[in-house]
């Protein structure tokens, strides 16, 4: 080693610990360097800031237009299911089943259990291949004979087309025009617990006479016969009139005796006055012969065929209850104002 050499080595040993200080331009270059980093993130930032913005206003807008547009395709589609429910469509059968038809209430010409009513229940639940068989479901006082008997006509035309049987519950009541009907079927089952009879004929007027009489207030009635006022509440009964209406009560009644004795002759006990208008529980009509077997719709249809019952209606319409028992107020009214006076089976 050379005297130069030694001379050299420390100065190179001390260029290598302090390294030399950058430039002013490199200085220059190294803040733009941080100034467009600082920027650009700033830029990210804010093009993530407007895409959350974008996306909260894209949820606004889709809520506003559900709103707008979603949600009177659904009300109105809940309103048009809500109509056809209320009108008495039913979805279904999809299985095979045991359909059931109401008659519940009183059997006259504008309530759920009139003929226009009951019948078309009838037809639909024959003609439907799912329905195995047939229950009446029976909770009425009565009524009108007439909507009775094309309630009993329906049924022997329909067993003739479908050969379907057809099987009577009496529920609480099964009384007079109710139990008329029940008759016409293959089999008749009541609750222990049930009402069953009421066999005959009434005829109940009114005499408006007398309180018209109070208030000095009379009808003049100009008729071609001496019968053709029968029944006129607003003036007094003749001796004529009053056993006219008792022998035409006479007549219904001893009408009614001899369906009854038609259909179940056979099983009615000896000595029983079954035209005498009263009502017996279910065990003392099953034991006078009145009904078949003790039982209630559930245990008709799964001790007959094992299978669910399907109810058929028919079924009240518009607000249920409230319109039903509105429209039979002013139906009861409109009856006594204008003394309507019909045959009744009670």
């Amino acid at each position: 080693m050379t005297p130069d050499d030694t001379a050299h080595e420390p100065r190179a040993s001390h260029q290598q610990e302090h390294p030399p200080a950058p430039s002013p331009h490199e200085t220059t270059m190294l803040q733009l360097l941080r100034e467009m980093r600082e920027q650009r993130l700033a830029l990210q930032a804010e093009h993530q800031l407007a895409a959350s913005e974008r996306q909260v206003e894209r949820r606004w807008k889709m809520a506003f237009q559900g709103v707008f547009f979603v949600a009177p395709l659904i009300i109105g589609l809940l309103y048009f299911l809500f109509f056809l429910s209320s009108s008495g469509f039913r979805w279904g059968p999809f299985g095979e089943v045991v359909g059931v038809v109401r008659i519940h209430g009183q059997i006259a010409a504008f309530s759920p259990a009139s003929a226009d009513k009951v019948i078309p229940a009838l037809e639909k639940a024959f003609a439907n291949t799912n329905v195995k068989a047939v229950i009446l479901s029976i909770d009425s006082p009565g009524g009108a004979p007439v909507e009775a008997e094309r309630i009993n006509h329906a049924i022997a035309s329909l067993k003739k087309k479908y050969g379907k049987p057809v099987v009577a519950v009496i529920n609480n009541l099964g009384a007079s025009a109710a139990y008329l009907i029940a008759l016409h079927t293959d089999k008749i089952v009541a609750g222990k617990y049930s009402l069953v009879g009421s066999i005959g004929a009434i005829l109940a007027p009114w005499e408006l006479h007398r309180a018209m009489a109070r208030l000095e207030v009379s009808q003049r009635v100009y008729a071609s016969g001496k019968m053709k006022s029968f029944l006129n509440p607003f003036t007094p009964v003749s001796p004529e009139m009053d056993a006219k209406a008792q022998q035409l009560v006479d007549q219904m009644g001893q009408t009614f005796i001899n369906e009854l004795q038609a259909a179940r002759g056979a099983a009615l006990k000896p000595g029983i006055d079954y035209g005498s208008g009263e009502v017996w529980g279910g065990l003392e009509a099953k034991e006078i012969g009145l009904i078949d077997g003790i039982g209630t719709v559930d245990d008709v249809a799964q001790q007959g065929w094992g299978l669910k019952t399907y109810d058929f209606g028919p079924h009240q319409e518009g607000f249920g209850p409230l319109s039903a028992h509105t429209d039979a107020s002013l139906l009861r009214l409109l009856e006594h104002v204008l003394a309507q006076q019909r045959f009744q089976l009670r």
